[in-house]
């Protein structure tokens, strides 16, 4: 009986110290694309694998030899930004963006790295590029991502981690 106890005990402890570095995040937070200097709010999706921003105009182009993407964080931004394309991703379908034309069931979408501030946690994250316009929120991060945060989602919460504070952070730490 002790053995029991004591092996309990120690699951627990093992438990205690795995959450200890988890940070709750709500359904909805506030979040700062570092690279641009650029809040906006994010929508934490555990049924997502990846992570998606909205984005026009989005053009794929090469520079060096090497793959690069052109685009814009809204209709309204007069530069646009540049970002190395690390891949291609092909994300499915949903039911209502279905095109009986293209049997595919899938789109294939431009993968690009950004640094994410949630919070104080910074992290650089993989995002896919899409027209997310017709959404409320212009950033969704999906699973892959908020593995990186250590995050866990507590859907009936909003914003508890309040307006991202990462301007003195640095990704090593």
């Amino acid at each position: 009986m002790k053995l029991l106890c004591l092996l309990g005990s120690l699951s627990l402890l093992m438990n205690l110290a795995f959450a200890e570095d988890k940070r709750i995040y709500g359904l909805h937070e506030h979040a700062l694309l570092v690279d641009f200097n650029r809040p906006l709010e994010a929508k934490l999706d555990t049924g997502a694998k990846t992570a998606s921003l909205n984005a026009q105009g989005i053009k794929r182009f090469r520079r060096d030899g090497k793959s690069w993407v052109r685009f814009y964080l809204d209709n309204e931004q007069a530069q646009p930004i540049e970002r190395p394309l690390l891949r291609t991703s092909r994300i499915k379908r949903r039911a209502d963006d279905y095109d009986e034309e293209d049997e595919r069931g899938s789109s294939a979408r431009p993968v690009i790295a950004l640094s994410v501030c949630l919070g104080n946690r910074l992290q650089q994250i993989e995002v896919n590029l899409t027209d997310r316009s017709a959404f409320r929120y212009p950033l969704l991060i999906g699973s892959e991502a908020l593995k990186q945060f250590s995050a866990l989602i507590d859907p009936s919460l909003e914003h508890v981690t309040g307006r991202p504070s990462c301007a003195a952070l640095s990704l090593a730490e």
